[in-house]
């Protein structure tokens, strides 16, 4: 797993600093892509603060060379390299919690893969008033409370299906980790509109790039990363 994620992550700082470079692999774009890359490697040896240092330090070296090159949107790329960063690494680290790291994961991705589902199918149906028509015109609040009963019922079986875990609870962390995860779509959509690009890129032909599959799991793993940690899981 952990050669996938990071080899995603690399694919996916490519695509963000296209993105902010107007379709071009920049200087900024390199040192994302180097440093996104070296924070999941040494994530892979459970060096978690390194890693974290380094995505700090690239963050602050891509800021600097993006504004030295005239670029007037440097906290982009910068923004970039630490959402992508600590997501990634918010998987890898997930992953390896003991006793339920895989449960968690697969949980996360059924989750989000969930509210698509159900925000798809309810805004088809239901349509209404759009959520944020100035960011993604297709997105409803239909759509949303679709996507928010889906991730309800996930979060319900898994507990069922966990046994030791109380269903409510975790069916009501489910439904906001699916607001959470269309936050995720909404700010990928921003980003896009931003920077003038319908797909983030061509990567996975008919579906635009990774960036486009996965930003509610960005978000999401985030958010999961900060909830089991709060819970008492050390890094």
């Amino acid at each position: 797993m952990d050669l996938l994620v990071t080899i995603v992550a690399a694919a996916m700082a490519w695509e963000w600093a296209r993105l902010c470079g107007d379709g071009r692999l920049d200087r900024p774009g390199h040192i994302m892509i180097v440093s996104v890359t070296a924070a999941l490697a040494v994530g892979a040896l459970r060096e978690y603060m390194i890693a974290g240092w380094i995505i700090a330090a690239g963050a602050m070296a891509v800021a600097a060379v993006a504004a030295r090159d005239g670029r007037q949107l440097s906290l982009w790329y910068a923004f970039g390299l630490v959402y992508l960063g600590l997501a990634c690494l918010g998987l890898v680290w997930l992953r390896e919690v003991p006793g339920e790291g895989r449960d968690i994961v697969f949980w996360v991705l059924a989750v989000v893969w969930a509210t698509d589902i159900g925000a798809y199918a309810a805004g088809r149906t239901v349509g209404g008033p759009k959520m944020a028509p100035g960011i993604s015109p297709n997105k409803t609040w239909a759509g949303l409370a679709g996507g928010v009963a889906s991730a309800t019922v996930v979060g319900a079986v898994a507990a069922w299906i966990q046994g030791a875990i109380d269903a409510a609870l975790l069916a009501a962390i489910s439904a906001g980790l699916a607001v959470v995860a269309q936050g995720g779509d909404l700010l990928e959509s921003h980003l896009k509109r931003r920077f003038g690009a319908k797909d983030s890129s061509n990567l996975i032909p008919g579906h635009g790039g990774f960036l486009d599959r996965l930003d509610g799991v960005l978000a999401a793993a985030l958010a999961v990363t900060g909830l089991v940690w709060l819970r008492g899981a050390s890094f």
